[in-house]
């Protein structure tokens, strides 16, 4: 099939979507620049924030987006680009886009609240804790999968003959591995991420504390970006995956606690021009190569495979791709960072709705660089390698698709492709690490003040909770792979998009406005997310004795079942008391 045909449908879905869709949702609310925003109102120079919306939206994209919408659909495509195209487009419009847009308005309409809190003015106390618990698990698999894959990438090698090099060249620095001389890929991203980071800061005060002009930043930050791929070009850093856990633990334990103005904000602002960039050429690349008659390697429909590496369609596909069609991690960032940094109500549409839209069309992206970009049999032994020894890293056949796809479309190298492609998704996967365990740092401490009736002194410290945050992850990353985290990582991922829905749902249903929009989408992937919970819990943990993972199962399984009963209790509470205001 040709891929600029889908690419274009795509396209104008998502505008659509945007036009009428988004617009319908923002009237429900109500949406008034005349409202003060938690920004404003609460300003404190530290996590309540008034941003332009140029930076605000880099640093929500990247905190969303992070690795999300590129490995979720390089790892579906195994089961074919068709269903995956279709569960991209219309989740992204119809859940994931909704799921955003509505829980930061709700944020934004509560003081800057997290959507745990809102759960807690919409299913009271009990609702609070079970979400609450629940995000954090969420997060810690998240966490743990993202460190296991990042630690993997950056220590990535990937064979000359798929680059297309000569052994004679001099691009790219090689390495011997098993014989075979390979290119040292991760080496350059780790030099690239470690720049962008050190230079952050800079960005920050001068954004926040010279308050330069946008534009200017936005300048500068990429120049950033352009001189930390020829750093990493002429100076890769090569250290064990191991040695790499340990550092991104530091590092984050560090980004837990500091000003967001510091590190997090310009971090993600310096590195949405990648992802922008990213996105941008896979679009232009996906054009331009289906004008040239490029089409896919991958098959249309690939379910007899599919089913045996990843389990049934029904329900693997739709947790594989969280982000890219919806996920519940992005209630925590719209709830947890991006709702006390809006400055006025009219730019939640945009970074909200906007945002999952270009998420959506990124995994699109994805989709068509690796399965146009390179060989079908290569992805899979890549992102599914039966080599004893050898780990799954579906960053690295996301990256060669892209050094494919550029090169069929515009004529560019392989090898330089592929750097920009790991380039792109290793700075976002850090991204999302950080994030991550800041936002589970706040899950942390309002846990403890529902526990404890005075919560102790070093329970308040942020050093106690993201180290708690912090080691949990590495203990979980480094005794299961990848693959075994993954999967049971998007159930939890999307079934706290559904909780997320039913929590704005009862908010909405408070108010008297239209639900329907909001409860459709939280019962398909409630069932979908529960279902596959119990799947993997008998089909893969309990027979492999993995005990950590199976006890994380059950739990979310309780949790979740705890938040339907409070959610069902209050609907059956605002149709009684609905009834008793008719009579």
């Amino acid at each position: 099939m040709n891929v600029a045909v889908l690419l274009i449908i795509t396209a104008v879905l998502f505008f659509l979507a945007y036009r009428f869709y988004a617009r319908f949702i923002a009237r429900l609310f109500g949406e008034n620049d005349n409202n003060p925003t938690p920004a404003c109102a609460m300003k404190d120079d530290c996590d309540y924030v008034p941003t332009k919306p140029i930076v605000l939206f880099g640093h929500h994209f990247a905190s969303i987006a992070g690795g999300g919408p590129i490995i979720g659909p390089t790892v579906a495509l195994l089961f074919g680009f068709l269903p995956l195209w279709l569960w991209a487009v219309l989740g992204t419009i119809f859940i994931g886009a909704v799921h955003d847009m509505t829980v930061l308005f709700a944020s934004v309409r509560e003081k800057g609240k997290s959507i745990a809190e809102i759960a807690k003015e919409s299913l009271g106390n009990t609702g609070f804790f079970l979400f609450v618990v629940f995000a954090i698990l969420m997060l810690l698999l998240l966490t743990s999968a993202f460190l296991g894959l990042t630690a993997t990438a950056l220590t990535s090698t990937i064979s000359l003959d798929i680059l297309r090099l000569d052994h004679s060249q001099t691009v790219v620095r090689t390495i011997m591995v098993g014989g075979v001389e390979k290119a040292q890929i991760g080496g350059i991203a780790s030099t690239s991420v470690i720049f962008i980071t050190c230079f952050a800061p800079i960005i920050g005060w001068l954004l926040y504390k010279k308050n330069i002009n946008a534009y200017l930043a936005s300048a500068l930050a990429i120049i950033i970006c352009i001189a930390s791929i020829f750093a990493g070009m002429n100076f890769p850093i090569t250290l064990e995956a191991n040695v790499w856990m340990i550092i991104l633990c530091f590092y984050t334990l560090a980004a837990a606690g500091i000003p967001v103005w510091i590190i997090l904000q310009p971090r993600d602002f310096t590195n949405s021009f990648l992802l922008y960039l990213g996105a941008a050429a896979l679009f232009i690349g996906g054009i331009v190569a289906g004008f040239k008659g490029v089409t896919f390697s991958a098959p249309a429909f690939n379910m007899a495979e599919g089913t045996s590496k990843l389990g049934p369609i029904w329900p693997f596909l739709f947790i594989t791709v969280a982000c890219g069609a919806i996920s519940g991690f992005h209630s925590l960032v719209a709830g947890g960072t991006s709702s006390k940094q809006i400055a006025k109500e009219s730019h939640i549409k945009p970074i909200a709705f906007g945002g999952m839209l270009l998420e959506g069309l990124l995994a699109i992206g994805v989709m068509i660089a690796v399965g146009c970009g390179i060989m079908f049999s290569d992805y899979v032994s890549i992102a599914f390698p039966t080599v004893a020894g050898v780990k799954a890293n579906p960053i690295l056949a996301f990256a060669a698709g892209v050094g494919g796809l550029l090169d069929k479309s515009l004529g560019i190298a392989p090898i330089y492709g592929t750097i920009f492609g790991i380039l792109l998704v290793e700075g976002f996967v850090v991204t999302t690490l950080d994030t991550a365990v800041r936002l589970n740092r706040y899950l942390l401490e309002e846990v403890w003040q529902v526990i404890f009736k005075n919560v102790p002194k070093m329970m308040k410290s942020y050093l106690v909770n993201a180290l708690l945050c912090v080691v949990l992850m590495y203990i979980l990353a480094y005794t299961n792979a990848f693959a075994a985290i993954w999967p049971i990582f998007g159930s939890a991922n999307q079934l706290l998009a559904s909780l997320a829905l039913i929590a704005v749902s009862a908010w909405l249903a408070k108010r008297k406005k239209a639900v329907w929009f909001t409860v459709l989408p939280a019962i398909f992937m409630m069932v979908t997310t529960i279902y596959s919970l119990i799947s993997l819990l008998i089909n893969k943990y309990i027979p492999k004795n993995n005990v950590a993972l199976s006890l994380v199962d059950i739990l979310l399984i309780i949790l979740a079942i705890g938040v339907i009963i409070l959610a069902y209790k209050k609907w059956r509470e605002l149709r009684k008391n609905g009834a008793a205001a008719a009579a």
